[in-house]
Order: C-alpha cells, then sequence, then structure tokens
C-alpha cells in the first residue's frame, strides 16, 4: 500500500479563513459608530547620525500597530494567530498612520517587504513595519556647544481625526523601547520619552498625536580640544608679544598677525560646521571675545610705537634747543652730504663735510680692529644683560598689559564657564 505524505496536505485559503470577499476593508472597523482606537509601539534599534547644519536625525526603528477588526475574526480554536506577509495588507484597512515632519522615509524591502500582519481569532490585529525615517530635529543653538537638544517624532493619521481614529500609546510610557547600546561618536542620548496630545487642523479637525522625544547632548570634549582650548592657547601667545622690546616691532608684528590669522582660521571652520542661524550662539562669544584679545594685543603695539616716537621726538627737540643744533634723521642728512649716519647720532646742519670725513675715518678703523667693533659689544652685553634689557626698555603700556590682559581674559573665562554650564 502507499503511505500517505503528511507533509502534501492542501493548505488552507487565507481569503477563505478570514472572509475577506465578504466585506468591504475600504470603510474603517466600526464605521459611523464610536472612533477605533488603535494602539502604537516603537523600538528604536540604532540612530545612525544627527546633523546640526541640516538639523534633522536619521534612525532606523520597528512601528507596530495595534487594533481590533472583527471582520478577520475566525472560529479555528487550534491557531492562536495566522501571520502573513505584506501581500495581505493591500486587500484589508490599515491605519494610515505617518511621520509629522519627516524629510525621507522608506519601508526596508531587502529581500521582500519588511511587513508582517498577524490576526488573531477573535479580530485583533497586530501589523509591524521595519522603516527608516529622517525627520526634523528643531534645534536652539543660543548655548551650543553647552547645550542640549529635544529631537521628536510625531505620528499622526494623515485623514481621520478625533472622531474616527483614536491613537494611544499600547504599554504607556513602556511603549518606546530602545537598544541598550546606542550610541553616537558626537552626542549621547540622555533619555527616550513617549508622550501624546490633540493637534488640530482647519481642514480635518482635531488629530490625536503622539511624540517620541530624544533628549541628546552634545560630546563637548571634542570642541573643547579643537575649538576652546585652540583659541585659549592663541590668546596667550598674543602675550608673549607685551615681553618683546618695542624696538623689535618686525617680531611683535609678526606675532601679532599670526595669531590674528589663526582665530579667524578658527572662527571660520566653527562658522563652516555650523547652521547660519540669525541669533548668536554661545561658541561666537567665546570665539569673537577671544578674538578680540588678540586683535587688541596688536593695537596694544601700535599705541606703544606711536607714543615712543612723539617721546623721542620731543627729547631731540630738547636736545637740539640746548645744543644750538638740529637734529635730523639719517635719510635728511644723507641728502645733504652724501655719506650714511647712525640714527642714533644728533647731527649739525652746517659742518657736513667734517661729519662725512668722521664717518670714513670711523668706518676705517672698524676694518682695521676686528675685536672691539661695535657688533660684537653688542652682542656681548646681550649675552649677560638680556634679562635687564626686557625689563628695562619696556613702555609703561607694556607694563600694565601684562596684567590687565591676562586678569581679565581669567575673569571672562570664569563667567563664561558659569553662565552656560
Amino acid at each position: 500500500l502507499r503511505k500517505l505524505d503528511s507533509t502534501k496536505v492542501r493548505p488552507l485559503k487565507s481569503e477563505q479563513l478570514l472572509h475577506i470577499q465578504d466585506h468591504d476593508f475600504a470603510l474603517r472597523p466600526g464605521f459611523g459608530g464610536s472612533p477605533i482606537p488603535v494602539g502604537i509601539d516603537v523600538q528604536v534599534e540604532s540612530i545612525d547620525s544627527i546633523s546640526e547644519v541640516d538639523m534633522f536625525f536619521f534612525f532606523f526603528l520597528y512601528l507596530r500597530h495595534y487594533w481590533k477588526d472583527e471582520r478577520l475574526s475566525f472560529r479555528i480554536f487550534f491557531f492562536f494567530f495566522m501571520t502573513f506577509d505584506g501581500r495581505l495588507i493591500k486587500k484589508i484597512w490599515v491605519p494610515d498612520v505617518f511621520f509629522v515632519h519627516s524629510k525621507r522615509s522608506f519601508i526596508h524591502d531587502t529581500t521582500v517587504e519588511n511587513i508582517m500582519l498577524r490576526v488573531y481569532p477573535d479580530g485583533n490585529v497586530l501589523f509591524s513595519l521595519r522603516i527608516t525615517v529622517s525627520a526634523m530635529c528643531f534645534m536652539d543653538f543660543s548655548r551650543f556647544p553647552l547645550d542640549t537638544q529635544n529631537c521628536s517624532l510625531e505620528l499622526e493619521s494623515y485623514a481621520y481625526n478625533e472622531d474616527d481614529l483614536m491613537l494611544y500609546w499600547k504599554h504607556g510610557n513602556k511603549s518606546l523601547s530602545t537598544d541598550e547600546h546606542i550610541s553616537l561618536s558626537q552626542f549621547f542620548i540622555e533619555e527616550f520619552s513617549a508622550s501624546s496630545g490633540l493637534a488640530f487642523y482647519s481642514s480635518t479637525g482635531i488629530v490625536s498625536l503622539h511624540h517620541k522625544k530624544d533628549r541628546i547632548r552634545i560630546h563637548i570634549f571634542f570642541f573643547l580640544l579643537f575649538f576652546f582650548f585652540l583659541a585659549m592657547l592663541m590668546v596667550m601667545l598674543s602675550w608673549v608679544s607685551f615681553w618683546i622690546d618695542f624696538f623689535f616691532f618686525f617680531a611683535r608684528v609678526s606675532l601679532g598677525i599670526t595669531t590674528v590669522l589663526t582665530m579667524s582660521t578658527i572662527m571660520t571652520g566653527v562658522s563652516a560646521s555650523m547652521p547660519q542661524v540669525s541669533y548668536i550662539k554661545a561658541v561666537d562669544v567665546y570665539l569673537w571675545t577671544s578674538f578680540l584679545f588678540v586683535f587688541l594685543s596688536v593695537i596694544e603695539y601700535a599705541a606703544v610705537n606711536y607714543l615712543t616716537t612723539i617721546e623721542e621726538r620731543k627729547q631731540l627737540k630738547k636736545r637740539g634747543k640746548a645744543s644750538g643744533m638740529y637734529s635730523i634723521d639719517a635719510v635728511q642728512a644723507m641728502a645733504f652730504d652724501g655719506c650714511f649716519h647712525d640714527t642714533d647720532v644728533d647731527m649739525d646742519l652746517t659742518p657736513f663735510s667734517d661729519s662725512c670725513e668722521e664717518h670714513e675715518t670711523r668706518a676705517r678703523a672698524a676694518s682695521v680692529s676686528n675685536v672691539d667693533t661695535p657688533r660684537l659689544k653688542r652682542k656681548r652685553s646681550l649675552k649677560g644683560n638680556v634679562g635687564r634689557i626686557i625689563l628695562q626698555n619696556n613702555h609703561v603700556i607694556d607694563t600694565y598689559s601684562r596684567i590687565i590682559f591676562p586678569s581679565v581674559y581669567i575673569m571672562f573665562n570664569f563667567f563664561y564657564w558659569g553662565l552656560y554650564i
């Protein structure tokens, strides 16, 4: 006798079992009566990225719907439930829930559409989707990068108002579940929370609205290392010019220009990585204040140079009046007698030929004697008296700047970090 193959059993047709052809599923369950409650359950698997420039967040989740449709009930009790894929969705009624402020959302379709429909004998339905959502996150950067942002994902029905459909969280606050290992490189997530409410639209009326809020905070160490700490170093580097003799104008001007350009580069980098908002951010306050300190260090040397020049002119005039001679510079003297003069020597207007001969004699003597040249004397004096020369050959403005600039900058840092932290 031929044995019966138990695996070759004729399957039951889902349409005959559910009696789909006997009902009009274009209408919602209980049409004309009380609104149908639809429970929502969200499980967030990962948050891929959060963009401050575009102000959106990109994450992957499972979205589940729960409702009861008596038209799908069946009486075969040896089935606890029946599970179907996405092909049955087009034949029955499902809630039209969408994501508010979503820029781009899609259902994963590898290898087929990731849709699951589970029907229980009493007509309860579980509808699950695997979705990736890119939604807007309205951020306030007035305290950036010391701020905390609240990114919310709102769900509501597109066609039905509160008279036809009422959304609610299936398990209360536990309806929003997340993976414990969710982490981001630039942000860390403080908490997830779920809330509900109502939204009014002039065309559809009042609609039930559900929020999924994410509370995120930026990792401040990145900005401390690459922006704040670097700005501090540039400000302190600009103070080095206060300890350089004001006669070495090449060193002081070069140092001032270098620090100003470096601060401009830092500010440009921060501006390029942030959205162009119409208000002032906390990082802008710090960087612009640091830039002001660097800029004032350059202006400080301009003031020192100007006041020093005025004092030297006054002293030269006093010497000229006391000796009955006029003091002129080397360029003007060279135009009169045709020979070079040191700028530190006061010259008489009348005996140009004698001074020229004296200069020639000094030059010949300097070429003969290589031991007692002024350059060697200057080097010898500098080797033993560098500290004394720096302390003595400074202007009174430099002396005050060495104390005022660091003190004010330290006070600013205490006030800034105490205000924003």
